[in-house]
């Protein structure tokens, strides 16, 4: 059954300033404030939590179902996806908006000018699901990411309402909400997502105690960074899983969405609550690894390898089976 995965989808505009910036502000003229800096450099990346999940999944040999906002700018985009396994006919595209966009510049001494452009995620509210489950037929999950907050609120009362298994996944999100947005956002989940930072969030805002939600979700997964991962369910003991060492932290952005590509993937393939884990941070570690999210090509004899040296030749054995797409 097909995994329908809600969410952002965006790209990344980033530059880098020879300079500092803070050489060209006039402290008590910054109410007239009007300057502009010649860039050296322009690395556009493709991005969005939701696409960059589905392009994980899609490198393990899954078809998920990308569910989001678009503009009329997706097409180079969209055929990238689709070269690697992703769904996208139903994504969404605004006829008056771009694709939501975050414009970036750097200085040498790591100061940032930058804005983010929400654009046609705003128009995500305006999909409903049935339809492309009708398309699709019944998800296994339907992973709800962090989007425009109307359009979240909507999937995820329309999973309630059909019966729909959702994962919540509010993420960046939380900083933002409060409690009544976030409670109903996570109430009934299958499973939820968050890391360290975040589940502290929830338990906040949301006034709930930390056994209150799990008591409203079925397995909430907490990324613990450098630590692993920690696996709770109400009633049962936590399960703890190591992360894969790193050769070289490079680039933190899109680890989490690796991380739950992996964890996805093998909740699809049958695996154990464990496995799904050690899966994910195999993935994961790809992504801090590299510049950009979507920049990693996966070696079915080298990912292997690296999951028999953290987990194991078991770990191996249980996933091997299932990654004959990969490249030699």
């Amino acid at each position: 059954m097909p995994l329908l995965i809600a969410g952002s989808i965006a790209t990344d505009h980033l530059m880098s300033f020879p300079g500092r910036f803070s050489d060209s502000l006039v402290v008590d003229q910054l109410d007239k404030l009007s300057v502009s800096f010649l860039v050296e450099d322009l690395e556009v990346r493709r991005g969005g939590c939701a696409a960059n999940i589905c392009f994980g999944l899609g490198n393990l040999g899954l078809t998920p179902v990308l569910v989001g906002a678009v503009g009329e700018d997706f097409a180079e985009y969209r055929a990238w996806l689709q070269r690697h396994n992703v769904d996208c006919d139903s994504v969404h595209v605004s006829e008056t908006r771009h694709t939501a966009r975050f414009v970036c510049t750097n200085d040498t001494a790591h100061a940032q000018i930058a804005s983010f452009y929400a654009g046609a995620m705003s128009e995500s509210r305006e999909i409903e699901l049935k339809p492309i489950v009708d398309r699709v037929g019944d998800p296994d999950y339907v992973l709800i990411g962090p989007d425009d907050p109307q359009g979240m609120l909507r999937h995820t009362d329309e999973c309630r309402q059909r019966g729909y298994k959702f994962v919540a996944d509010p993420s960046q999100q939380l900083a933002f909400g409060d409690g009544d947005m976030i409670r109903p956002l996570i109430d009934g989940a299958e499973i939820l997502f968050s890391n360290e930072y975040e589940a502290n969030l929830i338990t906040q805002k949301t006034g709930w105690s930390a056994d209150e939600v799990l008591s409203r979700v079925g397995t909430w997964v907490v990324t613990l960074g450098a630590e692993g991962v920690r696996i709770d369910r109400h009633g049962e003991a936590s399960i703890t899983v190591a992360a894969v060492p790193e050769i070289e932290k490079v680039e933190p952005t899109g680890v989490g969405d690796a991380f739950r590509a992996g964890f996805l993937a093998a909740l699809g393939w049958g695996l154990s609550l464990e496995r799904a884990a050690q899966l994910g941070c195999l993935l994961a570690v790809y992504v801090v690894e590299q510049v950009g999210t979507q920049e990693y090509v996966l070696s079915r004899a080298a990912f292997l390898a690296r999951c028999t040296a953290t987990y194991g030749a078991d770990a191996t054995a249980d996933f091997e089976p299932h990654l004959k797409t990969l490249h030699p």
